[in-house]
């Protein structure tokens, strides 16, 4: 009898620990899906004014990142505060972790949200939003220098996809895309960089801090960070300020909304269902990215896009996981 009652006490615990799992890969579908929303919602926003007609080529895209990061930062201390969990915030920045998670923020958010919106200004959403899906595979290379972690053949054979990948995706330019096209691209991996970078830093400070606080966090230093150093000096306070006339702030504001949407549901994917998993379902953004491009800006779908596009997620996922684990769920 007792006997009996281990074994169906372990079914129970299994099937439970299975549900969680699949619970999770629901939040890690539902952070890609709402990054590639955020992408191209973002570049709609952008694309008005005040962010085009005599502004600077950089200033205006800055100006749209200070504001989405501000945005995002706001929608996730109102969900930390709903959750009570607002006074972390304080306790937090007082800890070495805290900094930490500071510290990657600034590569997160001025370095790579910077490369990602200018990504999508000049490129296109659905063209940028592949290209900085392959900030695992930069971090995994950033780990071997600074973590002192080993690549194995997977990995070096992900990363070659990837750059296959990126080349297909930039050689060509679409009919009628922005004359800065290339540039854009080249700033896409630019934020391939920072958040490979912070992803790595990460690594130390999010085992220390409440996920949901470190989020908060990041989003708010980043805005701060922006707001303090990178407009002034990129002249980007006007279009800032002239953005909270504009119509374009409610659009720009649905994409901070949608960008803290994926960051939560990443987390809660990381917990629920492991990195391995989670990290896939995240970075398939480079598919959805491509897919709302086509579903509200009518962006065409080349072979190159397209090709390439599946190219980096399928050379990100070997870079960072092996593929034989995904498929069970009973290992986590």
């Amino acid at each position: 009898m007792a006997v009996n009652n281990a074994v169906r006490a372990k079914q129970m615990l299994e099937a439970r620990e299975l549900s969680h799992a699949k619970k999770g890969i629901g939040w890690g579908i539902l952070s890609g899906a709402t990054w590639g929303l955020d992408g191209v919602i973002l570049g709609i926003g952008t694309a008005m004014a005040p962010f085009t007609g005599g502004a600077s080529l950089y200033a205006a895209p800055l100006a749209g990142a200070a504001l989405h990061d501000g945005f995002a930062g706001f929608f996730l201390f109102f969900y930390n505060l709903f959750t009570g969990k607002w006074r972390e915030y304080i306790r937090t920045l007082a800890t070495k972790p805290g900094l930490i998670v500071c510290l990657a923020a600034l590569f997160g958010g001025p370095i790579g949200m910077a490369g990602y919106v200018l990504g999508i200004n000049m490129a296109g959403a659905s063209y940028a939003l592949p290209i900085t899906a392959m900030y695992p595979a930069i971090g995994a290379i950033m780990a071997v220098f600074i973590l002192k972690e080993r690549i194995s053949w997977r990995t070096w054979l992900g990363i070659v996809l990837c750059i296959a990948g990126a080349i297909i995706v930039g050689y060509a330019p679409p009919e009628g895309s922005s004359p800065y096209f290339h540039l854009g691209i080249v700033l896409s991996l630019l934020a391939c960089l920072g958040w490979g970078m912070e992803g790595v830093l990460s690594t130390y400070g999010m085992d220390m801090v409440d996920p949901d606080i470190a989020i908060g966090i990041r989003e708010a230093a980043s805005f701060v960070v922006y707001f303090v150093a990178i407009l002034p000096l990129a002249a980007g306070l006007p279009i800032f300020f002239a953005a909270f006339g504009a119509k374009s702030l409610w659009i720009v504001a649905l994409a901070g909304f949608f960008g803290g949407l994926s960051y939560l549901a990443w987390y809660r994917a990381l917990n629920m269902t492991g990195v391995g998993r989670a990290m896939t379902f995240n970075i398939s953004y480079a598919l959805w990215g491509v897919f709302f491009g086509w579903l509200i800006t009518k962006t065409p779908v080349t072979p190159a896009l397209l090709g390439g596009a599946v190219l980096i997620f399928c050379g990100t996922v070997l870079a960072t996981t092996n593929p034989r684990e995904l498929l069970n769920l009973r290992k986590r």
